[in-house]
């Protein structure tokens, strides 16, 4: 057991993760090439880490949903439904060992410094999503096994922060010089879609960082300010960092319903559903389907009434009642129904428009409104479902998203972006909320977690977090790390939270 968690999580081999498997890989092989590792292979395998493994299938597809309220789960009392974290796992961190076999093999390509601009953007990506779970991590002594560091020590999450944000903009720089590379299954290896992502995603990473805005070293927001005056960013959807699906072994929809069991187990939770029909908001009727009791007893399938969600705090035992009662609404036929269903982004036009309306609104940026950046996010969240949805009375339900009703919708009262500071960072975020649906798996926890909004239901009767009226706000260290690195994990745990590995411990990020 020690030797194996020596050589898999800490000795920088090459791994060819679940990824690896992937059929998504077909649209770069060449099935005719010698099995032998490139550039562009360990390419297809990073990038595929971080999309394709991420975004997983069937119920794992809907667990990140789960906690972020917005799906219920009927066949069991799922963990995640009932805020259940647990331990962690740094299983994800040895793929990134594939950044340098890959610069390896890229060493005489004329396409190098694009590679290694990849290279920078996974590491970022990778240890961003890993810190955000727990707080300070292994990060500058990370991946050195090779070399005899198995017990690497902890950095502090301002640390790894630090060299995140270093890490995106040498990225940038390099992609700036970089040229067309093989192996992106994304964009095609277009170097100036890539520099659009790393720096909306740095604009992610900052604005993550609000609380600390005053901190001279990280400089937050000029770092903002200048990426948004000067640095490419997402301009539209074609932008967006997203798996794109299609009828195929392998890929296909993560939902789909071919050899899916859990498509009938899902419910719509109520904090999604009330707040779309307080909206007058079409997009019940794209992301839901109606309560099959409601057309029983003569309701349309366009009537929002017939649509009934389920509230995500409830005992187990009374959502079991109403799921053998029948009287809900599972989610849209389209996502069980079509091969394709839609594209899963990971980052997107939508949520870029809504951080920047929320920094306008906090006073980092100038010169757009807040307003513009707001309606551009929803109008850009409509256009996305609309145009990945069959025009189809079973997918829309008689309520289609034309651009006329889109139009009307953000110029609507209910809609507007009026009010206080933190009430336009309340409907910001609600927007948001609404909008990655089903989309950017972990998004709505962690922007609840970071801002409170919407605000999430806690019922101590189900709630599995102690105490029962609080939500969990990290997750726990792995255990491996306890069995194997317990000296450095414990002296990380002491630093930052007097040695309690607790749920309910605050990170720095969050102070």
């Amino acid at each position: 057991m020690k030797t194996t968690y020596k050589h898999f999580l800490l000795a920088g081999l090459v791994l060819m993760t679940s990824a690896g498997c992937s059929h998504f890989e077909q649209m770069n092989a060449n099935p005719d090439a010698a099995v032998n590792a490139t550039a562009p292979m360990l390419a297809t395998n990073l990038i595929l880490d971080i999309t394709d493994v991420t975004i997983s299938s069937q119920k794992t597809f809907m667990q990140p949903f789960m906690l972020g309220k917005t799906i219920i789960y009927t066949e069991f009392a799922e963990p995640q439904q009932y805020n259940d974290l647990g331990r962690t796992t740094f299983a994800g961190i040895p793929v990134l060992a594939n950044v340098d076999k890959m610069l390896a093999y890229a060493a005489t390509s004329s396409a190098r410094n694009s590679y290694t601009a990849l290279g920078k953007f996974v590491r970022a990506w990778k240890f961003f999503q890993l810190t955000m779970r727990v707080g300070d991590i292994p990060y500058s002594n990370a991946l050195k096994g090779e070399t005899g560091g198995i017990a690497p020590t902890y950095d502090s999450q301002k640390q790894v922060f630090a060299g995140i944000l270093t890490e995106l903009d040498e990225a940038d720089k390099l992609f700036a010089q970089g040229t067309k590379f093989d192996g992106d299954p994304i964009y095609g290896g277009d170097v100036t879609k890539w520099r659009k992502l790393v720096n909306t995603f740095e604009l992610q990473v900052l604005l993550n960082l609000y609380k600390k805005t005053g901190d001279a070293d990280l400089k937050v927001t000029d770092r903002f300010k200048e990426i948004v005056a000067s640095r490419p960013i997402f301009l539209s959807n074609a932008d967006n960092f997203q798996l794109v699906y299609s009828d195929k072994a392998g890929q296909r929809y993560p939902f789909y319903k071919l050899g899916n069991p859990s498509i009938i187990y899902t419910m719509v939770s109520s904090l999604l559903t009330d707040k779309l029909k307080a909206l007058d908001d079409r997009r019940l009727f794209y992301y839901a389907n109606p309560s099959p009791v409601q057309i029983t007893k003569g309701k349309a399938v366009n009537d929002p009434t017939a649509y009934i969600g389920t509230d995500p705090a409830m005992v187990y035992s009374d959502i079991s009642k109403i799921y053998a009662g029948k009287d809900y609404s599972n989610v849209n036929s389209r996502y069980m129904e079509l091969p394709a269903g839609e594209p899963v982004y990971l980052l997107s036009y939508s949520q870029l428009k809504f951080m920047l309306a929320e920094a306008t609104v906090r006073g980092w940026i100038t010169g757009t409104t807040a307003a513009t950046y707001y309606s551009d996010g929803i109008t850009a969240a409509m256009k996305f479902t609309a145009d990945n949805t069959p025009n189809d009375v079973a997918y829309h339900h008689n309520m289609p998203m034309t651009a006329d009703y889109i139009a009307s919708y953000v110029a609507s009262d209910k809609v507007k972006l009026t009010g206080t500071s933190e009430k336009q960072i309340e409907q910001v975020l609600t927007q948001k909320f609404i909008s990655t649906f089903l989309q950017a798996p972990y998004d709505a926890f962690f922007e609840n977690r970071r801002t409170g909004y919407p605000a999430f239901p806690v019922n101590p009767a189900s709630n599995v977090n102690v105490p029962g009226d609080k939500l969990p706000v990290r997750w726990l260290y792995p255990q491996s790390e306890l069995d194997y690195n317990g000296t450095n994990v414990k002296q990380a745990l002491s630093t930052q939270y007097n040695g309690n590995d607790n749920t309910n411990e605050l990170m720095w990020l969050l102070k």
